[in-house]
């Protein structure tokens, strides 16, 4: 049996998630990616059972690794003007850092495969959300909201602002640069509207 390169096979991973981004889930073969990390096809079958698993394991991977950048120094007994201050920088960070991931990531979002990612990857930051909103509700901090309305008001227009950013455009193709006083400002008007 040939031995396995951490390496190697990250290497895959990563051509393959490139891959993704530009072409889709429906257009990444064993055989193009294969040819385009330089190894055989069963090269790729020493790290991964078929395409389906090589695809889950990147997004258990990619949202592992979100979720960790979103979680550095937050604690969900932060007040909720800190609590979400830190998210946003820590969100931000991260995407502005990794936009292949970003894409990825929003891809992945509307994928088959999603349902089975979030099963085996969200229950815990789940829980400290979770816990940290209903904290900011019951200290007034928060307007109870449908978690679907608070998750669009609240980062939403973080996430467009990095898009804007990575796309190097914004409205009417204008240059845009996301600097740490836009960041701010939008951050001051979200709060500003999730406060009671």
């Amino acid at each position: 049996m040939r031995q396995r390169d951490p390496n190697k096979e990250e290497k895959i991973k990563q051509i393959a998630l490139q891959m993704i981004v530009e072409e889709g889930f429906d257009r990444l073969s064993m055989q193009k990616l294969a040819k385009a990390a330089n190894v055989s096809p069963a090269t790729i079958y020493i790290y991964f059972k078929d395409r389906e698993d090589l695809i889950l394991q990147i997004g258990i991977e990619e949202e592992r690794k979100m979720f960790e950048a979103t979680l550095l120094n937050f604690d969900p007994e932060m007040s909720f003007e800190e609590g979400l201050r830190v998210q946003w920088i820590n969100r931000a960070n991260y995407f502005l850092k990794n936009p292949n991931q970003m894409h990825f990531m929003e891809q992945l979002k509307y994928s088959r495969f999603s349902k089975e990612i979030n099963a085996q990857v969200k229950s815990y930051f789940v829980e400290k959300m979770t816990r940290f909103a209903q904290k900011a509700i019951d200290n007034r901090e928060l307007v109870p909201l449908p978690v679907e309305v608070y998750w669009s008001l609240a980062f939403a227009p973080l996430y467009q602002l990095v898009k804007f950013h990575v796309t190097k455009k914004s409205m009417h193709n204008k240059p845009f640069e996301l600097d740490e006083p836009t960041l701010q400002h939008t951050l001051s008007i979200v709060l500003k509207g999730l406060k009671p």
